[in-house]
């Protein structure tokens, strides 16, 4: 028997049988838009990506796209204070994604299992010159290296790091997790010189002929108040406190240990004083908690193991034994004022936690800088006055954090790339950000946060085993899954689903959606349901 033609008959009333397209004001659109997240990393990581082949389980192409971005994930994810999670569209939900939980597994995972990155194949020729090895430092030399130039790090001190082995406690930023990411930077060719003063920048660049040079020196030099005192007070500083710990020899500070000051590295001053066997370590602080520059982790563990804090004093005298303690009020303004009413505190140490300051005299002989209170002034390529030296980290104006530095040191690393090679570096335009309001959370269901756990606390204060644990594999794909994908499709077909107009086509997995416009009527309804927020109503031409 003859086969008969194929044919479709179109009922009237139909969707197929009518163009409802022409009915259209408006139309959908799919769209990109920037993830809070990834706009709140002051590394620049794309942590939306990272987070999308993590949920998948494939952790090695995860902890790939990190490394396109942030080369020391594994301390990163100890030691960020994650505004990527203050920003997460997931409260809106319940609790915001534990990115840097995810981050630190991942790093954690690359050291168990060997990853690496691979050695460039050529050079530019060009030479770099990176002062300094801390965050910025490692950063900039760990780009400038996959960037195809020839990099050396000088740094100071006997051991690299910077301030992440000389300022961050044991406790906090294991040691070996610490020289296993620097380990992996120095195995792409980068030159690691140890025990390496720079005094002349000018110097040493004509004297090896580098190209180019990146300051990162940090900010090693603690802060010093006058406060009067006697013969045998002890008084010393924080910095000098964190890093005589990386020494054979443990400082003696006493049964009773004051801490003068409030920001983070007072938190940690008093919290090590606790480990070396002080019974009473009280921070002493000029204004209140909510004034406290210290992240409220910070304080709330150093509560936790029986760190005392005195709010509202300051410190009129030391003297051996004892400190005479001021109390202070607030003015309108905020401002801590003298109330002229005196106690004492009994303390056989006094710890100045109160900021830390950059050494500049390697500069003295550039002219063309501009330093301001003690900073660096540079351009928005974080290029000095003088052509050909770039600064960033604690040197500079800006938020002093470990992630804030290794977005410098990347930044930084474009920016001499382009010098190097006679361009400049565009970033090129970003995305409109992916607001919670453009969101349909009715689709995510309840997930509440995984809690990384942590050390028992009667074990803290005796130990500087690490405090806070990650995640095993099943926790961190959970925290992982937990990703809303804000403002970019992730292909959950609601669109497809909802449209009445069966105008959605798919193109297959990884390729998404496209309209029929012949028949969309630009009801917005896709938009409407899209849980992500990818969709645009835009005006019909």
């Amino acid at each position: 028997m003859k086969d008969e033609p194929f044919a479709i008959t179109l009922n009237v009333g139909s969707s197929l049988a009518n163009h409802t397209g022409a009915w259209r004001t408006e139309r959908p659109v799919y769209v990109d838009r920037m993830p809070p997240c990834n706009q709140a990393c002051p590394a620049g990581e794309n942590i939306q990506q990272w987070l999308f082949h993590a949920e998948s389980g494939d952790y090695e192409s995860a902890w790939r796209q990190l490394m396109r971005d942030n080369p020391l994930p594994a301390v990163m994810g100890r030691v960020c204070y994650h505004p990527c999670e203050t920003a997460c569209n997931r409260v809106q939900v319940d609790n915001a994604v534990g990115i840097n939980s995810i981050e630190r597994f991942l790093g954690d995972e690359a050291i168990k299992r060997g990853w690496t990155v691979p050695v460039p194949e050529t050079t530019s020729g060009k030479r770099v010159l990176v002062v300094g090895s801390g965050p910025a430092g490692l950063s900039a030399a760990y780009h400038l290296r996959l960037l195809g130039h020839e990099v050396t790090v000088r740094e100071a001190q006997e051991h690299p790091g910077g301030m992440m082995r000389y300022g961050i406690p044991r406790y906090r930023l294991p040691r070996e997790v610490l020289d296993a990411e620097i380990d992996r930077i120095t195995a792409l060719g980068v030159g690691l010189e140890l025990g390496t003063k720079v005094d002349d920048v000018l110097a040493a660049q004509r004297a090896d002929g580098f190209d180019a040079v990146f300051l990162a020196v940090g900010a090693g030099i603690g802060k010093r108040a006058y406060i009067p005192a006697g013969d045998s007070a002890r008084i010393l500083d924080a910095v000098t406190l964190l890093g005589s710990m990386e020494g054979e020899d443990r400082p003696l500070l006493g049964r009773r240990v004051a801490v003068y000051g409030g920001g983070n590295t007072a938190m940690d001053a008093a919290r090590t004083a606790r480990r070396l066997g002080a019974t009473d370590a009280v921070v002493v602080y000029r204004r209140t908690r909510d004034r406290m520059p210290a992240h409220d982790i910070e304080v709330e563990e150093a509560l936790e193991e029986g760190v005392r804090m005195q709010w509202l004093s300051t410190i009129k005298h030391a003297d051996e034994g004892r400190l005479t303690i001021e109390r202070m009020e607030l003015d309108e303004a905020g401002f801590p004022q003298p109330t002229g009413a005196f106690e004492e505190l009994e303390a056989d140490s006094v710890v100045l936690a109160l900021g830390q300051e950059s050494d500049l005299s390697l500069l003295r002989e550039v002219p063309e800088l501009t330093v301001d209170h003690g900073m660096v002034q540079v351009a928005d390529g974080l290029m000095t006055g003088h052509e050909g030296i770039f600064a960033g980290g604690d040197m500079v104006p800006a938020e002093r954090t470990v992630t804030v530095a290794v977005g410098h040191g990347k930044k930084a690393a474009r920016h001499i790339d382009a010098y190097l090679r006679g361009t400049a570096y565009d970033p090129g335009p970003k995305h409109g950000l992916a607001a919670a309001d453009r969101l349909n959370t009715w689709y995510y269901s309840d997930a509440p946060a995984s809690v990384r756990p942590t050390l028992e606390l009667a074990r803290r204060v005796s130990t500087f085993d690490e405090v806070v644990q990650g995640l095993d594999e099943s926790t961190a794909l959970f925290e992982a899954r937990r990703c809303m994908s804000c403002g970019n499709c992730f292909e959950c077909d609601n669109c497809y689903g909802v449209c009445p107009d069966n105008a959605i086509i798919k193109l297959g997995p990884g390729k998404g959606f496209t309209i029929d416009l012949d028949y969309c009527k630009g009801c917005g309804l896709c938009a409407a349901e899209c849980p992500c927020g990818a969709i645009d109503m835009v005006p019909e031409e």
